[in-house]
């Protein structure tokens, strides 16, 4: 628990692309097709404590866009970022980690990815904004149901 006299602090130290992929497997064929992609968007989120109030938040968006059943382009990026966090308490520092940093780290996973898929020869991906308070706040619920986490 933190000490309530703590000054609370957020400080975004680094954001950075700690992992990147980019695949075409069926290219220079897919070029010649007709472009009514089917597109498969998925995200995922870890944390790690580094130190006292020191965090890596990442955040994973995986893109799988196909044509027809073959696969068009794959693309991963892990947007992440070290962000100092102290003098909250943990019900207020779960959040934070859980919704608050993805939120801050999605629009620049999102330039990447639109980055990386216009440089693949493929027409511009523009990814809609994910409300990340929403998925927290599923995943929180979920968590309740199978009996592992109390909500307040």
């Amino acid at each position: 628990m933190a000490d309530d006299t703590q000054e609370k602090q957020f400080i975004i130290q680094k954001i950075f692309i700690k992992d990147v992929s980019f695949e075409t497997p069926n290219s220079p064929l897919v070029f010649t097709q007709q472009w009514e992609p089917k597109v498969e968007f998925n995200l995922a989120s870890n944390a790690q404590s580094l130190e006292n109030g020191l965090y890596e938040v990442g955040l994973t968006v995986t893109v799988t866009v196909k044509l027809e059943e073959k696969t068009a382009y794959l693309a991963e990026l892990t947007q992440a970022g070290v962000f100092t966090i102290t003098g909250f308490s943990e019900g207020e520092l779960s959040p934070m980690i859980g919704s608050y940093c993805p939120t801050i780290l999605f629009p620049y996973a999102r330039e990447a990815v639109s980055d990386l898929v216009i440089k693949g020869g493929f027409p511009p991906l523009l990814l809609a904004p994910v409300n990340f308070e929403a998925l927290y706040m599923q995943h929180l619920q979920q968590q309740n149901n199978q009996g592992n986490v109390t909500l307040n």
